[in-house]
């Protein structure tokens, strides 16, 4: 953790908590982004195969052409999502897709803000706060994406631009109406690219995470899950879960072989 960091006297707040309270007030969430991936026999394979557990809930995120597939196969025996959203309920929005209508074909949950539409679509902050605001609005559990690039984090700006991005997405509903969703720590130079923030390195971004959620609402702060995103494998799902602060994962391309990603659920049980 960088010296000087403003996050610091609000961490020296937090309670300490051990692995078994984590487990005990926030179920782990272990959630399969497959980006531009997938076919008809993907979505049966996996539907007919994932099961919530009884320490973690799974969910989806198969293209938005394979969402109502899926959630019809799945049967409710896990849970699945778009990956972006649109602001607006309906009307003349060519290619928006509304949180009403995912509801609609039976999902339940929505990313938000992930850095590839940061960087790839040039969503703003501004932009990121109204897609929130209209998953809660319209029901869906929201995964809120944030995280900095490898020049910010050799810069030491690492904390200081995540706490930014978290308020700024905040700005339009409080803390606490993340609900039954989830934040997902995701560092832009491990996404893809084979590096994976050490064990203690992302327990220290999720630990200020926290804090930073303290300062808005307290209850939220022990509440909401705050999961890893960035080159999770199977081989290092275990060391990451270990941490009292994080609650599960976000999964790329290990979530697009089946096996591999049975085994990143079965190793948050």
């Amino acid at each position: 953790m960088a010296t000087g960091c403003p996050w610091q006297p609000l961490v020296q707040r937090l309670p300490l908590r051990a692995q078994n309270f984590r487990l005990a007030m926030r179920k782990a969430l272990i959630a399969a982004n497959w980006k531009c991936h997938g076919s008809v026999t993907m979505v049966d394979e996996y539907a007919n195969a994932l099961e919530h557990s009884p320490n973690a809930e799974v969910a989806v995120f198969p293209p938005a052409v394979f969402l109502a597939r899926y959630a019809s196969k799945a049967a409710n025996r896990s849970d699945c999502g778009i990956q972006d959203l649109g602001v607006a309920d309906s009307g003349a929005h060519t290619g928006e897709i509304a949180g009403g209508m995912v509801r609609a074909v039976g999902g339940r949950w929505v990313i938000i803000g992930h850095s590839e539409r940061r960087q790839d679509q040039m969503e703003s902050d501004e932009l990121i706060a109204e897609k929130l605001s209209a998953a809660v609005k319209t029901g869906l559990r929201p995964i809120l994406c944030i995280g900095e690039t490898e020049q910010q984090r050799d810069a030491g700006e690492a904390l200081s631009v995540v706490e930014q991005q978290l308020r700024a997405a905040f700005a339009k509903i409080d803390a606490s109406q993340i609900g039954a969703g989830a934040i997902a720590y995701e560092p832009i130079w491990a996404i893809g690219t084979g590096r994976t923030a050490t064990p203690q390195q992302a327990q220290d971004m999720h630990l200020g995470i926290r804090a930073v959620l303290r300062s808005l609402d307290a209850d939220a702060a022990s509440a909401t899950r705050i999961i890893y995103g960035g080159s999770v494998k199977a081989e290092n799902a275990s060391a990451l879960f270990s941490q009292a602060d994080i609650d599960g994962a976000l999964v790329g391309g290990a979530s697009l072989q089946l096996d591999t990603f049975t085994r990143i659920i079965a190793a948050a049980a």
